[in-house]
């Protein structure tokens, strides 16, 4: 076998056109065997260049959301790149968050085709809850400078297709669900009517916050001083086994206190839909210790499932 390869690189080492008067005749099976010894036991890591947070133009929603592939890509193009007039190369290695976009599309795209029936929220949900924390050490994932990567760098995690395929529980948003969100930022109903294409009344369909989307992570912001609870609520919706019982796994973040009602969620079927409560209290000093943020996560946990929300909390010490 490795005779009838070496046979196949020196032939194609010796001819600049290796396809044009092939006459040999040679038959290979050429095998790519992958060793956890050549892999670098600390990765993924986040890239120097990945986007950090936290999200000033909406506090309120974490990011970023997702981290996925964009160090190192093998990419292709129809024509050369390097400007070399000789040149027939098509392929380079290169890094960027141009490069992770279309793993991620990919995955959402693959999700689709396995769930025809969930929304993009859905699809995004799955994902997210899935992520892996952890690098291939088993350790918590650093950045290329070894710093250990906080929720305002890896978001919920790296991107794992298989688990997303089969999350459990998901978080959903239908599109008439933003428009609160939307008017709870303050845009003008003229504004939203752009992104919506419709004409939207604000004191008709009301205001919530921006933490109250149900969106599968939590990101507050809560001040030094403040005594009074913040409450969120949160809907799942099973598309794990129909008989499903997920009992309650936190994480609180630093100088907080956290509550989450009911503790346990039993499902009897398949896309039943479960309400829980969280409520969100700073304690006596939270911010004036020098720590600007905290983060944990909520987690719901089967036999067969772990669904994680991750939490950001920004102490506003002003």
């Amino acid at each position: 076998m490795m005779q009838e390869i070496d046979k196949l690189v020196g032939y194609i080492a010796r001819n600049k056109n290796p396809d044009e008067g092939l006459r040999m005749k040679l038959t290979a099976r050429v095998f790519f065997h992958y060793s956890m010894d050549h892999s670098d036991p600390l990765a993924p890591k986040v890239a120097t260049f990945s986007s950090r947070g936290p999200n000033t133009a909406s506090p309120g929603i974490l990011k970023p959301d997702i981290i996925g592939p964009g160090v190192d890509i093998l990419a292709a193009w129809p024509v050369s790149v390097d400007n070399a007039t000789k040149s027939n190369a098509t392929f380079n290695i290169i890094s960027g968050t141009s490069m992770s976009t279309p793993h991620l599309s990919g995955i959402a795209a693959l999700l689709k085709s396995s769930h025809p029936d969930w929304s993009p929220a859905a699809i995004k949900s799955a994902i997210m809850t899935s992520a892996n924390v952890l690098n291939l050490a088993g350790l918590p994932i650093v950045d290329q400078r070894l710093n250990l990567g906080d929720v305002y760098a890896i978001g919920a995690g790296h991107v794992n297709p298989t688990k997303a395929n089969d999350p459990g529980l998901i978080y959903d948003t239908q599109p008439m669900d933003y428009i609160p969100y939307l008017c709870g930022l303050n845009y003008t109903e003229k504004e939203i009517h752009i992104i919506t294409q419709q004409k939207v009344n604000c004191s008709q369909v009301g205001v919530i916050p921006e933490a109250q989307l149900n969106y599968p992570s939590f990101s507050i912001k809560i001040g030094s001083n403040e005594s009074q609870s913040q409450y969120y609520t949160r809907t799942v919706r099973n598309v794990g086994p129909a008989s499903s019982t997920y009992n309650l796994d936190l994480l609180v973040p630093h100088k907080m206190g956290m509550s989450v009602n009911p503790g346990v969620l039993t499902f009897t079927e398949v896309n039943q839909k479960i309400t829980f409560h969280v409520e969100f209290i700073a304690e006596d000093g939270a911010g004036k210790d020098g720590v600007a943020f905290g983060q944990g996560y909520l987690r719901w946990v089967s036999d067969k499932h772990n669904v994680t929300s991750p939490i950001a909390v920004i102490f506003d010490s002003k």
